[in-house]
Order: C-alpha cells, then structure tokens, then sequence
C-alpha cells in the first residue's frame, strides 16, 4: 500500500489558507479545515484505515493553546512513514490589516471591546505572529502579500508535485518597490545592473524575451553577477541538504521586476534544473 501523503497548512490568519486548501481539494485531496491538534494523530490514523493517500489539513491560531504538540506528531508521523509536507501562509501587517479592513471580519485574538480597533488588529497579528512563530520555522513559507488567488492557488499546486525526498530549488523574481518577499531564504538584489527598461526597444519586454537576454548578455557585469550567485548557491546546497531542508526560495529582485530579475531567475532554473528539482515564479509577471 501506498504512503499517505499528507499537507499541513498552517500560516497567519488572511494570508489565504482557505485558497490554499480549495487548490489542494481540486488536487484530490481530502481536506480538513481548522483541525485540532489533539486530533491530527488519530485523524491520520482513521484515514489510513480508510486507505486514503491524500489528505491535508489546515490549523491556525484558534487552536493555539496546543500548536506545541504539532512539531513532535509530525516527527511521529514521518517516522511511522507517512509523507508529511508543511506550509506556512504568511503576509506583510500593512496587508493583513487591509484585508480584514476591507472584508470586514474579526481578527480570532482581537479584543472586541478595544476603543482603537486599527491599534487592536496590528496587536493581535503581532500575537499571532508571535504565537505561530515555532511552526512557521518548520514550514515551507508561502508569501501571499502581493500575489492574487489564482497565484497561490499555482504555487501550492507546484510545491505539492515535487518530490519531498529531495530538495527543490525555488527561484523567484520580483520588484523591491512592491516589497521584498517574505518567504525568501536568500535575496539578491541585482539593481545596480543595466536596465533595459530605459531601452526604448526593450520597455515593453520582460526579461524572458530573446532582445532582453540578448542586451543583458552583452553587459559584462550582468555575467558576473550569475555567476556569483551561482557559485554562492553550489558552494551551500549540499550543506543545505544535510540540513534535512525541503525547499530554499531565492529571490532576485530589481526596480520593476520585469528584466533583470526575470532573466537571471530563467538563467539560474537552466543551470541548476539538471541537478536540482528547480520551480520558478515571477512575482509581478504572474500577477499580470
């Protein structure tokens, strides 16, 4: 019989876990919502009784009083040989505060009776952050803040297909004016090199296009900068490894986010998808 393959999501409270699971059921899996700790052991158990082989589970922080069990029963649960998974949804305050303004819904630690709401949904985010903090370490984190639904609903979709066993390699461009990513494990900032946005031929291309590269390629210093980067990630992979690591992001940012970044994430997935399962996003290009 088959291993049972299990995702748990967990993440901040708005940061889309809802969308995240739905992506999940459309991928035929079982789905659970707001699960107990207490009953993650034997929930796996009567799934496995049931021959289920895929099943993910969402919790937060209404169950924060016994989250402090989970990292000991997902250790179990590997143990006993199920294929665990762990995601953490997670979004900048400024953007959590504008959803649940906008939605209009109650933050689960806000404190109803608060004369400054705005100041009692920023405190309860910063508790929930606080409270969720041990398994956001041990999760693969998903930033949502500037991604739509259809995004996430991609990412998680792609991170799920790869295969746990070994290390993927998640390369991921974006625009510092919107925000460095949250879930970046490495960030390189590649402003400083020649930007083809001020080529009037070039403005409307992104950096996947054959001119883009072309005019990049022609610039000495674009080179040097892949290849430090390239030696940097070689040189710590394997450690990274060893360090019983599923996933590492890197993120390559520029101004826009639709040149510079872009190449250097298409180039680094070529060079390094021979060795290591690589996935790539576009922050701003997907968003489009």
């Amino acid at each position: 019989m088959a291993a049972l393959e299990m995702v748990l999501i967990t993440g901040m409270s708005g940061s889309g876990k809802s969308v995240a699971l739905h992506a999940l059921e459309d991928a035929g899996y079982y789905c659970v919502d707001n699960l107990p700790p207490e009953l993650l052991t034997p929930f796996v158990a009567l799934e496995q009784q049931h021959g289920a082989q895929k099943v993910a589970i969402a919790m937060d922080v209404r169950s924060a009083t016994s989250l402090p069990l989970v990292p000991q029963q997902l250790r179990q649960l590997r143990e006993s040989g199920v294929v665990v998974q762990s995601l953490f949804l997670d979004a900048n305050t400024e953007i959590l505060v504008r959803r649940f303004s906008e939605t209009r819904r109650l933050h689960p630690l806000s404190r109803i009776d608060a004369s400054d709401q705005h100041r009692a949904l920023v405190d309860a985010i910063e508790l929930e952050r606080e409270l969720l903090g041990e398994m956001r370490e041990q999760a693969h984190v998903l930033d949502t803040s500037m991604i739509r639904s259809s995004q996430l609903q991609g990412y998680v979709k792609s991170l799920i297909s790869a295969p746990i066993t070994q290390l993927t390699l998640v390369f991921e461009s974006f625009a510092f004016k919107r925000g460095v990513p949250l879930d970046a494990d490495y960030v390189f900032d590649v402003r400083m090199l020649p930007n083809p946005h001020y080529e009037s031929g070039l403005r409307a291309l992104t950096g996947r296009d054959q001119p883009v590269a072309d005019y990049l390629r022609g610039h000495a210093e674009v080179g040097e900068m892949f290849s430090h980067i390239e030696q940097f990630l070689k040189h710590w992979l394997n450690a990274l490894v060893r360090d019983h690591r599923s996933y590492v992001t890197v993120a390559i940012g520029c101004t826009g986010g639709q040149h510079r970044s872009v190449y250097l994430v298409e180039e680094l997935a070529v060079t390094f998808s021979p060795h290591w399962r690589t996935l790539k996003r576009h922050r701003e290009l997907d968003a489009g």
